[in-house]
């Protein structure tokens, strides 16, 4: 990149890996340098959590409050009813408003973690396009907003076009998706003087599409900000674990497998996700990420308690640790490790260890149970378990038993109701 951004903001974009594409850098530069710019990040509520692969973009409305502009988190409780389709193999199954509002209330308290919310000039603003989307009358719509929209150009975005390429069904429905988050950019610019959109660079077709809406009926300069979508080295796409989804909300992924996820970056990754993901100075992260041998997993360890530190609170990060050296180093439980709860009946008399593992959820199928304890990966209370038939019973689990898979995965069986961690 050539240009060198002035502006405090643009700078951190730049220099911590942040920035993708700009409409215009140069222009956007110069507006946040003259005052207070407002912001948004537009999120649906398809689930009762958000991701580690939305945390990046958090992070970009983070450093914008801390830069001295007005980040707006915009909860999709209008458009999670269409769905994007951007860059999907199908459509998304359609939730009920019941399922929506209930998505929308438990994401709501991840920003508080990591935004000010109060009335300052740069406080953040909380909105749900729902406001001004569920009261939308169709033909009004059509006729005001509508008109603006070219089917050719909205064909040519390489959301779409990726989808009709493959001949795979865009229904009308998600076709009108991208209408409603340019409208979006469009109402919050009159209703709150917002200047940029920010998102990852699958959305950039739909930002460039708000831009020229909010241009054509206001005769508005706006612009529009993207991340780059990213995959770890070793390709997995950000935000997905070997057990699923690394979930930001406690209820849906505990504080000590949130941590365990980061403390198990690959070595090639630490320097890069410390600047995208902690407030360490650049040149600190640069310095941890460049370690080798045993010491890149002392950056690793400082990476997860800078990441859960932030997500789930100071105290959060400190138990996972002590836990994570009690289970890694002196064989114990530790009080922060996942506990799942059985009820007495599940077991029985006995389960047999394939049978106890799936009903545990700890694995998916009998197959990986027995695959698991054929290459010596499964260990009850630190020893190895070499028989998947062998009878686990009320008396084998006593108070409660450590089940380690693999090298990296322990957690706490119980039986009754479950006690607290």
């Amino acid at each position: 990149m050539t240009y060198r951004p002035k502006s405090d903001f643009l700078d951190v974009m730049v220099t911590r890996g942040y920035l993708q594409d700009c409409t215009d850098l140069a222009g956007l530069d110069e507006r946040l340098r003259a005052g207070v710019v407002p912001a948004y990040i537009g999120y649906d509520a398809t689930a009762q959590s958000l991701h580690v692969g939305h945390l990046l973009n958090i992070m970009m409305l983070r450093w914008l409050q801390k830069t001295g502009h007005r980040p707006i988190t915009l909860m999709g409780g209008g458009t999670t009813k269409v769905g994007d389709p951007s860059f999907r193999d199908d459509e998304r199954p359609l939730l009920s408003p019941e399922q929506i509002a209930a998505n929308v209330a438990t994401i709501r308290g991840v920003f508080e973690k990591y935004l000010d919310y109060s009335g300052a000039p740069a406080g953040a603003l909380m909105l749900d396009n729902a406001e001004w989307l569920d009261g939308l009358n169709y033909l009004t719509f059509l006729r005001d907003i509508g008109r603006h929209f070219s089917v050719n150009r909205m064909l040519s975005f390489e959301s779409v076009k990726s989808r009709l390429d493959r001949d795979q069904s865009l229904s009308f429905l998600e076709f009108n998706y991208m209408i409603l988050q340019a409208y979006d950019f469009l109402e919050l610019y009159r209703r709150h003087g917002c200047l940029l959109q920010m998102g990852g660079s699958d959305q950039w077709g739909n930002i460039v599409n708000g831009i020229d809406l909010t241009r054509r009926v206001e005769g508005a300069e706006v612009f529009g900000l993207t991340s780059p979508l990213l995959t770890t080295s070793d390709g997995r796409k950000m935000g997905k674990s070997a057990a699923g989804a690394a979930w930001l909300n406690a209820e849906a992924l505990s504080p000590y497998d949130f941590w365990q996820f980061w403390r198990n970056t690959t070595d090639a990754d630490v320097g890069r996700f410390l600047k995208l993901y902690t407030e360490l100075p650049v040149a600190e992260c640069d310095r941890l990420g460049a370690l080798g041998g045993a010491e890149i997993n002392a950056a690793k360890i400082v990476l997860a308690n800078e990441v859960t530190t932030l997500c789930h609170g100071a105290g959060a990060a400190r138990a996972a640790e002590a836990t994570a050296r009690a289970v890694f180093e002196q064989g114990g439980a530790g009080e922060a490790l996942e506990a799942v709860t059985l009820p007495g009946e599940a077991l029985g008399a006995g389960l047999s260890v394939t049978h106890f593992l799936v009903t545990a959820g700890i694995v998916q199928s009998g197959k990986e149970a027995k695959r698991l304890v054929a290459e010596r990966g499964l260990r009850f209370n630190n020893e190895l378990v070499l028989d998947p038939n062998a009878l686990v019973t009320p008396e084998t689990i006593g108070r409660e038993l450590k089940v380690s898979v693999g090298k990296k995965r322990h957690c706490l069986v119980r039986i009754g109701s479950r006690a607290a961690a």
